[in-house]
């Protein structure tokens, strides 16, 4: 194998691997699935502390009800999302068919 090839073969690979490190850095969109999971993990989670906001009673917002002030700006932000919402099924459907 002469020299020139074997610069060219290197070349092609160190391509390849690029391409591959794009596209699964950049290109691929996997960092929005996982945004997507880390807000429905908020969701559940505020759903659980605040679901008096929906009118569904529960004692357990009476004691959560202190952690409002530090969540008052993801609050605001989480009731219109879930309120936009058709249902709650609605967004994990949407993450099998695209």
């Amino acid at each position: 194998m002469s020299l020139s090839a074997r610069i060219s073969a290197y070349l092609d690979a160190v391509e390849e691997w690029l391409h591959g490190l794009y596209h699964g850095m950049i290109a691929h969109p996997s960092h929005e699935k996982i945004e997507k999971e880390a807000e429905d993990t908020t969701d559940v989670f505020l759903f659980a502390c605040f679901a008096d906001a929906f009118g569904i009673p529960s004692p357990v917002s009476y004691y959560t009800a202190e952690l409002l002030p530090y969540l008052a700006e993801e609050f605001v932000q989480w009731e219109r999302r879930m309120w936009d919402r058709e249902s709650l099924v609605e967004r994990k459907g949407q993450q099998y068919h695209f």
